[in-house]
């Protein structure tokens, strides 16, 4: 609980003292886990739903909501937002970070708006990447398997006089997974990806930060042609400390994302983004950070007679403030963080997203903490623009009023580590939504045209809890268990009749265990058991399985590990629609890791 955490406040402090639903995700942990790409690695994050629904798709969300184009969750990588303005969500299959740059994954669950914006409504996931001066020397790792077909990564790190650089590459393929008849899915999926970073300690008080990446790949399809995809990124950081009170950050990165989903139908998407922030000491009793942003998007989607956005090529500006004063009122024992962010965007207006926490320290061991936010999702292409087919008259049509979706989340929490060998938390959470996304008829009772609109509303609630407990210095356990109910309905006049049912697709029950045991100096075993309850609105099944890792390490630089994954059974679903569900088979992978 000591480990220290950025994502809360925008400036460090340690887990235990966030007045937060937090988890985090440490590189050893990603390691010892066997994942191998991002979504494998949250699951190591007991209170988000990571479901996986074909060889290179996931639905991952944190407490409701989740489904194929998933929402409400804000993912950044070293402070760059991984979003697409199409559907306000994220392209899981081409987030390749190298996983060994990972320092840790700071995973929030509840709203984040006040500090992160729009679409940090039921959490929010921070990707850290090491300093490059952590990643010196040469790294190569191979992996085969089943699934995993091949995977090779290779990393350079180095130095100089006041700055440390590093570049890598990284190439997978992967395989198929099966239909409900044994057939093959037809999904493989290949990609490669490249990257530098480069740190510059220009001064005691000043450092810049250079990084970016470029990917290319390409996913088989099931009854159509395959799907391209490539991008590259490009982000510079400077921060300045202004005093020992005092200190100020900035960032600039540009990203490129660009999907050709065949035939003729391709998403060209750029987006401009700064960022700005000052951190304040304020005497004895107020820690203050404020700051200033503004992105720019431009999307370009070429559809074809079926599907069509209109208009086809779209410019949005963001623009955005937000302060927040962490207040002690009485120094380390209890503390009040008010706040909020004010953003404005060319669909809605403005935007205010305040929140308040309550942290209290009731003895060394334990604390306590609660919060009242409000968060919003802001409109999406799909919500305004998406129209099938291209021309009159229209099946499906976008909203033009389309509003805000809007949330007022309410939470508690409490931490206590009994002993040094154990740590124990849990937070519950009720949200209320209003203006959730649907699908109204025009002219009732004739079906056609449907329009996006803003008929549903609805209330969340549950529970999450995590324990993590040290057996012996050698065998460490963590286990986690999330409850969670959702309500949804049609909102007055509305003419919805899904009750929600496209909305959220989300299991009632999930528990986890991970056992890390150093059988000895040179030998590691771990193991990661999950169970999953049923998803109702989708006739899922429940689900449990199990994924082993044994490692060995005959010299220092040298490790050989064996991955099996899902072996509890030859095949399981997690997520889809039953005529077109994919069934995720039971892997197993060899890897080779060399470090000089």
């Amino acid at each position: 609980m000591d480990i220290e955490v950025t994502s809360v406040t925008r400036h460090p402090e340690k887990l235990n003292d966030t007045a937060s639903a937090i988890q985090v995700i440490t590189n050893e942990e990603i390691r010892r886990s066997g994942a191998t790409c991002i979504p494998e690695a949250l699951r190591l994050a007991t209170n988000l739903e990571v479901a996986q629904i074909d060889s290179h798709t996931w639905a991952i969300s944190a407490r409701g909501f989740n489904n194929t184009l998933a929402n409400k969750l804000l993912v950044m990588i070293d402070g760059r937002t991984v979003y697409t303005t199409l559907y306000s969500g994220v392209y899981w299959d081409v987030q390749d970070v190298l996983l060994e740059d990972v320092d840790r994954i700071e995973v929030i669950n509840g709203p984040g708006g006040t500090l992160w914006g729009s679409n940090a409504v039921n959490g929010v996931i921070n990707i850290i990447t090491k300093a490059a001066k952590d990643t010196k020397g040469l790294y190569l790792s191979n992996s085969v398997g089943t699934t995993l077909h091949d995977s090779t990564a290779i990393r350079y790190g180095g130095e100089g006089q006041n700055f440390q650089y590093r570049a890598y590459g990284q190439f997978f393929e992967r395989g198929d997974t099966v239909m409900a008849n044994g057939q093959g899915g037809n999904d493989s999926w290949s990609m490669g990806q490249g990257g530098f970073r480069f740190d510059w300690d220009k001064s005691k008080t000043d450092n810049l930060t250079f990084q970016g990446d470029i990917y290319g790949g390409s996913e088989a399809q099931p009854n159509a042609s395959s799907l391209g995809m490539s991008g590259d990124n490009l982000m510079a950081k400077w921060s300045h400390a202004v005093s020992d009170t005092s200190d100020l950050k900035a960032q600039l990165y540009y990203d490129h994302t660009y999907r050709d989903y065949g035939p003729s139908i391709t998403d060209d998407l750029d987006t401009l983004d700064f960022d700005f922030q000052y951190h304040l000491l304020a005497g004895n009793r107020h820690d203050i950070v404020w700051g200033l942003g503004y992105r720019e998007t431009m999307d370009s989607f070429m559809g074809n007679q079926e599907l069509a956005f209109l208009p086809p090529k779209v410019t949005n500006n963001l623009y955005s403030a937000f302060f927040q004063d962490e207040i002690q009122l009485i120094k380390d024992r209890l503390k009040l963080t008010l706040g909020s962010k004010l953003e404005h965007n060319d669909y809605t207006g403005f935007e205010l997203e305040p929140s308040g926490r309550l942290w209290l320290k009731l003895s060394p061991q334990q604390s306590l903490w609660g919060a009242v936010s409000r968060a919003v999702r802001t409109p999406s292409l799909v919500d305004r623009d998406l129209y099938s087919p291209a021309t009159p008259p229209y099946f499906l049509g976008g909203g033009p009023n389309f509003v805000s979706e809007d949330e007022i989340a309410y939470e508690l929490g409490y931490r206590i580590q009994p002993s040094p060998r154990l740590a124990l938390s849990v937070s519950s959470f009720y949200n209320s939504y209003t203006n959730i996304r649907s699908l109204e008829e025009e002219t009732p009772p004739l079906p056609y045209p449907i329009q996006i609109g803003n008929g549903l509303e609805g209330s969340t609630y549950g529970a999450e809890f995590t324990a993590n407990y040290k057996l012996t210095d050698r065998w460490q356990l963590r286990a986690g268990y999330t409850h969670l109910r959702v309500s949804l309905h049609s909102q007055l006049g509305s003419t919805d009749t899904s009750a929600g049912g496209n909305e959220s697709h989300d299991p009632n029950d999930q528990f986890s265990l991970h056992s890390s045991w150093d059988l000895t100096a040179k030998t590691s075993l771990d193991a990661m058991f999950r169970y999953v309850s049923a998803i109702a609105n989708e006739q899922v099944p429940a689900y449990d399985e199990l994924d082993l890792r044994l490692a060995w390490s005959p010299q220092k630089n040298l490790v050989l590990s064996l991955v099996g994954q899902n072996l509890l059974h030859a095949n399981h679903a997690e997520f889809g629609p039953v005529m077109e569900r994919q069934y995720i088979e039971r892997s197993l992978y060899g890897s080779v890791t060399w470090r000089f």
